[in-house]
């Protein structure tokens, strides 16, 4: 299986993610540079991250790190600390952020091209 393929099984498993990348993601291009975090928010979650009229807190359990370039994408780690995931800034203004499929499809998840926000992830898990 390749790191586009197991990016986009991820990515069609059941639960909340939001992925922040540092361009668009566009898996017909590889040969573009792309940094990649899927941020793995808790099952059951609602629209309000599990905040009763938003207030309180959204968390993350898990995040995926993958980079794409040189005409691949590779999965480059996994992190579950809690201590390092509580670091991370969540981005809130996260949208509805389409993907492009290597088969020229688009597929509609919540995220955030935001390149600020990927390099203070890079300090915060390395």
């Amino acid at each position: 299986m390749t790191g586009a393929q197991e990016f986009i099984g991820l990515l069609d498993t059941k639960g909340r993610r939001v992925l922040v990348s540092q361009e668009l993601i566009d898996l017909r291009r590889l040969d573009s540079p792309n940094t990649i975090y899927v941020l793995q928010l808790p099952d059951g979650s609602t629209a309000a991250g599990g905040r009763g009229g938003g207030f309180g807190e959204r968390r993350i359990i898990k995040v995926y790190h993958y980079e794409s370039g040189e005409g691949a994408c590779r999965k480059v780690n996994e992190f579950e600390d809690p201590e390092k995931l509580e670091s991370l800034d969540l981005p809130y203004h996260a949208t509805a952020f389409p993907i492009l499929l290597p088969d020229g499809k688009e597929k509609l998840v919540s995220g955030v091209a935001d390149p600020e926000l990927v390099s203070s992830y890079r300090q915060v898990l390395g």
